[in-house]
């Protein structure tokens, strides 16, 4: 028997859904608006990053103290090349003084090189024995031995005669002329020598000062010998400079002929008062 159609009985909702649902669509409405609103008025934050360092300036170059005189003499030739100034340099310096002597103690080859390795190490405690410009003093260390005692003799510092002799030949004024004219090689030979940002004419002016601050020792000059080679009894004088124990070694009188020298051509290079001697002559 085919039972009767009936209608079917829809389920009730609850009365309390008819009013969440409304709250539930505007909400995600609101939601929805707010988002789109807020993304729209705020963008996204901005980081903040340091800022970079300003470029640091390159630090001037050192001023130059003594600056030398512009070569405004004409007549003079133009410069050769440093490595062709062997010959020309010498021929300046045997008109400015003797020929034959200058070629006896004067080591020919690499002469503006040579003369600013040198210059550079006198202040030093060592020289570059190969790298002198001039030739060694002929024989050895002369010395007074009387017991245990050792002292230079006076016969040592005759030795160094030629060479003082030299020196004093020159006119000064005439050879602080031909160092200015060939001054360009000196200063290329320092930039060479690992000086790229100094000024040679400076540093001669301190060699200089050096040598002039050597002591005049009183009395006989004592020695010791540890090794091979003679030292300096006293440690004062054999911590002074390799510049200063030359000087020793020629004597006081000999030493005293160089320092004038060595003054006079300290006026003609430099600007401003010559250092006070440290002791009497």
């Amino acid at each position: 028997m085919i039972p009767e159609w009936q209608p079917i009985e829809e389920p009730k909702i609850p009365k309390a859904v008819w009013y969440v649902v409304p709250v539930v669509i505007l909400g995600a409405g609101l939601g929805g608006y707010l988002y789109y609103t807020k993304s729209k008025a705020e963008p996204p934050p901005v980081v903040k990053t340091a800022p970079l360092p300003a470029p640091v300036a390159e630090p001037p170059p050192p001023a130059i103290a003594h600056p030398i005189p512009e070569d405004g003499d004409a007549a003079q030739p133009a410069l050769p090349p440093l490595t062709e100034s062997d010959g020309p340099l010498h021929d300046s310096l045997a008109k400015l003084t003797n020929a034959k002597s200058l070629d006896q103690l004067l080591v020919p080859e690499n002469l503006v090189r040579n003369i600013v390795v040198t210059v550079d190490n006198l202040p030093r405690s060592k020289t570059a024995v190969e790298r002198r410009p001039v030739k060694p003093t002929p024989g050895g260390a002369l010395v007074i031995t009387s017991g245990d005692e050792i002292t230079l003799s006076e016969e040592n510092y005759a030795r160094y005669a030629p060479f003082v002799s030299l020196v004093q030949s020159a006119d000064s004024k005439q050879l602080a002329g031909m160092y200015f004219h060939y001054y360009p090689l000196f200063q290329d030979a320092y930039e060479d020598l690992g000086y790229p940002d100094k000024y040679f004419n400076d540093r001669l002016v301190e060699v200089i000062d050096n040598l002039l601050a050597t002591p005049t020792p009183k009395g006989p000059v004592k020695l010791t010998q540890p090794r091979v080679f003679y030292e300096y009894a006293d440690p004062a004088l054999e911590g002074l400079s390799a510049g200063q124990k030359v000087l020793l070694r020629m004597g006081n009188a000999n030493a005293a002929l160089m320092k004038k020298k060595l003054r006079e051509f300290r006026a003609l290079i430099a600007k401003g008062p010559q250092p006070e001697a440290t002791t009497p002559e």
